[in-house]
């Protein structure tokens, strides 16, 4: 049997590396799984967006200096979606993932809270670059939500409404 000829330039694209870390940073993230009870229903509805990658997910952004994570979360929530009357209860966990950004390894701790949506949660007004905002059922939300973890985090919020611990 004869052995097949080799791809021209696999070798060379299979040897290709990424390029070097040239730092490490730290940064720190907030945010809310945002709820409200259905008016007609009375069942939870968590507040998901969908970002401009399709990804469903959580309001959230950076913490600024001096700032406390419970603060940037109530102000990344009124920032994101419009949505300006709100209850932050505790925290509901953290999540920490590392990504890349070039040459940067970029060490994320993202701080998440539950948060009541109130007043007329109805009006929203999401910032431009996001594709979709919108209520889902709390069951329909853990099945949306692009991150695991932020998955788990608004299961746990759900037992604590649950229980009223709220």
């Amino acid at each position: 049997m004869k052995r097949p000829k080799p791809i021209r330039g696999f070798r060379k694209f299979s040897l290709r590396r990424r390029p070097v870390i040239d730092e490490v940073v730290r940064e720190t993230t907030s945010g809310g799984v945002v709820f409200r009870k259905d008016s007609e229903t009375g069942k939870v509805q968590i507040l998901l967006m969908q970002d401009a990658k399709n990804r469903w997910t959580i309001p959230k952004g950076h913490v600024e200096p001096g700032e406390d994570p419970g603060a940037t979360a109530e102000r990344e929530i009124r920032e994101e979606t419009g949505l300006q009357d709100m209850e932050v209860f505790s925290q509901l966990g953290k999540v920490n993932f590392r990504y890349r950004r070039n040459h940067t390894l970029v060490l994320m701790t993202m701080h998440i809270y539950l948060v009541e949506g109130q007043g007329n949660t109805n009006e929203l007004d999401p910032e431009d670059w996001l594709n979709d905002i919108k209520w889902l059922p709390a069951s329909e939300a853990v099945d949306k939500i692009a991150y695991d973890d932020i998955g788990k985090l608004i299961l746990i919020g759900m037992k604590k409404i649950r229980e009223g611990k709220v």
